[in-house]
C-alpha cells in the first residue's frame, strides 16, 4: 500500500490543501492520504494557532466525500510538540511492512529541512515529496526527495485569518463545511486566537 501524509497546522484547511493532496495522491499514485493535523508544530509561532481540537474537526469536515482521504489525530492525542520522525514511527508500528509512505510538503518547507529533527530517519522511513507553491521556487533539492508539481494556488491560511478578522468572506476559499464551522464558533476573529 502507499499512503501519502499531509502533515500541517491546518489553521484553517483550505482549497489549496485539497487540490495539493488530491493531485500528489494522482502524481504519485498513492492509495490514500491521510492528513495530521499537528499539535504544536515546531516551526511556527504559536500564538496565532487556534485550539487542536477545531483544527481537526475543521479538517474532518474538508474530506468529507473523498474515500482516498482520511484523517489522524495521532499527532494531537499525543499533546506536546509534533515531529514527523515520532509519527513516522508510529505509523510504521501501526501499518507494517509493505506500506510505502509519502511524507508530502510545501515547497516552503524546503528552507526548513536541515532544522527538522532527524531528519536522514525521516527520509530513511518515507519517501519525502515536495510540492510546488507559488512563491517559493522549487531548486537545488536534494536526490532523495521528490518533486511534485501542483497547481499553482496562492491561498494560505494566513490570508484566510486575516480576512476573517476584517470581516471579509472566505467562501471558496474553504470548503463550505469548514466556512460553516467557523462562522458558527467565530473562529479567528481576535487577533491572537492562541491566547
Amino acid at each position: 500500500m502507499r499512503i501519502g501524509i499531509l502533515g500541517g497546522t491546518f489553521n484553517p484547511i483550505h482549497i489549496g490543501h485539497l487540490v495539493l493532496a488530491e493531485e500528489a495522491k494522482e502524481s504519485l499514485k498513492l492509495d490514500r492520504v491521510i492528513f495530521i493535523p499537528a499539535f504544536m508544530p515546531p516551526h511556527k509561532n504559536s500564538s496565532s494557532i487556534i485550539n487542536p481540537d477545531d483544527r481537526l474537526q475543521m479538517v474532518c469536515l474538508a474530506v468529507q466525500g473523498n474515500d482516498a482521504f482520511e484523517v489522524s489525530d495521532i499527532e494531537i492525542r499525543k499533546q506536546r510538540m509534533s515531529y514527523s520522525v515520532y509519527t513516522l514511527r508510529d505509523l510504521h508500528k501501526q501499518y507494517g511492512k509493505g506500506t510505502g509512505f509519502f511524507l508530502i510538503t510545501g515547497s516552503d518547507s524546503l528552507g526548513e529541512l536541515t532544522s527538522w529533527k532527524n531528519i536522514q530517519e525521516v527520509f530513511r522511513m518515507s519517501q519525502f515529496v515536495v510540492a510546488s507553491r507559488p512563491g517559493f521556487p522549487v531548486k537545488d533539492v536534494p536526490s532523495q526527495i521528490k518533486v511534485v508539481l501542483i497547481t499553482p494556488l496562492e491561498i494560505s491560511s494566513t490570508q484566510i485569518r486575516r480576512k476573517i478578522r476584517e470581516g471579509h468572506s472566505i467562501r471558496y476559499l474553504v470548503p463550505d463545511p469548514v466556512r460553516g464551522y467557523i462562522l458558527e464558533k467565530g473562529l479567528y476573529r481576535d487577533k491572537n486566537p492562541g491566547k
